[in-house]
């Protein structure tokens, strides 16, 4: 897949707060050298790291207060 033709671009969401979303299918090269690889239509990708699921989103970000409004000092 890294190296296929596409027909068209991928669309990739990166929001202020929460998963990247990227239009679907896709394959995920992980650190460690694994492969993970999702056939749906879109797919959550966790940018926060708590994820139970890595690479996909479990929603954990969900559990600490989004970064625009966390105190920064």
């Amino acid at each position: 897949m890294p190296n296929d033709k596409c027909d068209r671009a991928v669309r990739v969401t990166l929001p202020t707060d929460g998963p990247m979303l990227i239009e679907g299918p896709v394959e995920v090269s992980l650190p460690g050298g694994g492969v993970a690889r999702s056939d749906r239509f879109t797919v959550a990708v966790c940018m926060c790291g708590r994820s139970a699921r890595y690479p996909w989103c479990d929603t954990s970000h969900r559990r600490r207060p989004p970064r625009s409004q966390r105190n920064t000092k």
